[in-house]
């Protein structure tokens, strides 16, 4: 807790909250990846101490691989000591990788099945959405599912307090979300047991044009 505190002080645009995700939030974001049959292959985009990777180790089994990616060395190296390493010890046939890296620079290999991200969209340039999601979707598996959330009416709340180049950037960023959600057959869930309340929004791949269109608008 103190680890994320800090550098959610130091680095609130990348980290997005002063407090970690519930495991209320972490069951619904990785849900699906416990009805998939055979060897998995899951990313985590953005996973900071690492609420959902403890709910995604746990659904992981032998020839399952993990990637994930995390652009602060803090919280990487204290995913390594308190996660990734200790699982690594006992679950030898799992093979589980951390990236420290801009998701946009990662040295990753699609496709995945499953791509959980905990990136706080709502204080990031709108460029740069756009171009986190197209390289969200180059890496994910014909059918396979994006998930994301955003804390419930955050722009809502924003938009009287910043001025107005941070409304029309917030407008954008809701704008980027609903045509994803459009053309990516997209589900939203309510999450209340979570500070703040959480929505989760589930998105499919596959439409591959549609995801490059969006990402270049």
């Amino acid at each position: 807790m103190i680890d994320f505190l800090t550098e959610a002080i130091r680095n609130f645009r990348n980290t997005g909250s002063v407090w970690p995700s519930s495991p209320l939030l972490a069951k619904t974001m990785t849900s699906t990846i416990g009805r998939i049959e055979g060897s998995r292959r899951v990313l985590e985009v953005g996973p900071g101490t690492g609420p959902f990777t403890k709910a995604i180790l746990k659904k992981l089994r032998a020839g399952d691989q993990f990637d994930l990616v995390e652009i602060n060395q803090t919280f990487c190296r204290k995913l390594e000591r308190d996660l990734l390493k200790p699982y690594r010890a006992q679950h030898a046939g799992v093979h589980v990788k951390l990236h420290c890296a801009p998701i946009e620079d990662a040295d990753l290999a699609g496709p995945y099945d499953v791509i959980v991200c905990g990136l706080p969209f709502n204080n990031f340039p709108p460029q740069l959405m756009r171009q986190i999601f197209r390289r969200m979707f180059a890496l994910l598996k014909e059918n396979g599912e994006l998930v994301y959330f955003e804390y419930a009416g955050v722009r809502v709340i924003k938009g009287p307090v910043t001025d107005r180049a941070g409304r029309a950037r917030l407008k954008r960023i809701g704008t980027i979300g609903k045509s994803l959600q459009r053309k990516h057959g997209g589900e939203k869930e309510l999450v209340l047991g979570n500070f703040p309340p959480a929505i989760a929004y589930r998105l499919k791949g596959g439409r591959k044009r549609r995801a490059a269109a969006t990402a270049k608008r």
